[in-house]
């Protein structure tokens, strides 16, 4: 069977996977340059505070390389590097618009010499194996046409030792909040979108990629499935969203 005759999920709709990935590039080519301040509008700011609880879980070290996939426009790589001297990052997204958008950050410009930017595809890196201490994905994962491939060339690219860290939305583990959840993401976050950003759709699609994603224990299985040891999940506003750790042992 070809890649085309197999489907794959983009939000609610079934396409094949040979679709999925131009479906997704196209999604955030068009919100690339209000991407991060729909972030703080839909997340209250609270995207800031997981991000740093991703730091404090991850402990980033002086000298490390960080690979930051999905990265688009340099949170994670501005904080890591903010917290480890001497350590370099490199940005990889499919999205050469969300790369340029980061570059223009004055971050981008202070860090330069510890920084690269690459446009790339999760479930198949253009770099070598062993390559990088530790890997990073945030809310990108959802957005993969086959996750596995992914998590395995995650594993694939880090040094034996390193360290996978995944922030994602998830699942609240409560019925009655989860109804709540749901009410403000269908019935707000896609209005937002086109009042801000004039375009609806794309944030349909990120609503619905969302709840379509698998919960905590569905995918902290498919990490250790991709061979990672010591792995863990906290939960991060209730389990609004979650972190995800592994190593390569």
């Amino acid at each position: 069977m070809t890649d085309e005759a197999k489907t794959t999920h983009f939000g609610f709709q079934t396409v094949s996977e040979g679709e999925k990935a131009g479906m997704v590039h196209g999604v955030f080519s068009r919100v690339a340059s209000k991407y991060d301040i729909m972030n703080d509008l839909m997340s209250v700011g609270i995207h800031r505070l997981w991000k740093d609880a991703m730091m404090d879980w991850l402990a980033p070290r002086p000298g490390q390389r960080l690979l930051d996939v999905a990265g688009g426009t340099g949170d994670v790589a501005f904080r890591f590097l903010r917290r480890a001297p001497g350590a370099t990052a490199m940005v990889c997204d499919m999205t050469e618009a969300m790369l340029v958008e980061g570059q223009r950050r004055a971050e981008a410009e202070d860090m330069a010499d510890r920084l690269d930017w690459q446009v790339g595809d999760a479930m198949a890196l253009p770099f070598a194996d062993s390559s990088f201490d530790v890997y990073t994905i945030s809310f990108g994962i959802r957005n993969v046409t086959r996750i596995p491939d992914a998590l395995a060339e995650a594993f694939r690219v880090l040094r034996p030792g390193g360290r996978l860290m995944v922030l994602e939305f998830s699942q609240i583990p409560n019925d009655l909040l989860q109804w709540a959840y749901d009410r403000y993401s269908f019935n707000v976050i896609p209005a937002l979108g086109q009042a801000v950003a004039g375009d609806r759709d794309s944030y349909q699609y990120l609503v619905e990629s969302i709840r379509r994603f698998p919960d905590q224990e569905t995918f902290a299985g498919m990490i250790r499935q991709a061979g990672f040891g010591q792995v863990r999940y906290r939960n991060l506003t209730m389990g609004v969203a979650a972190l995800h750790s592994g190593w390569k042992i």
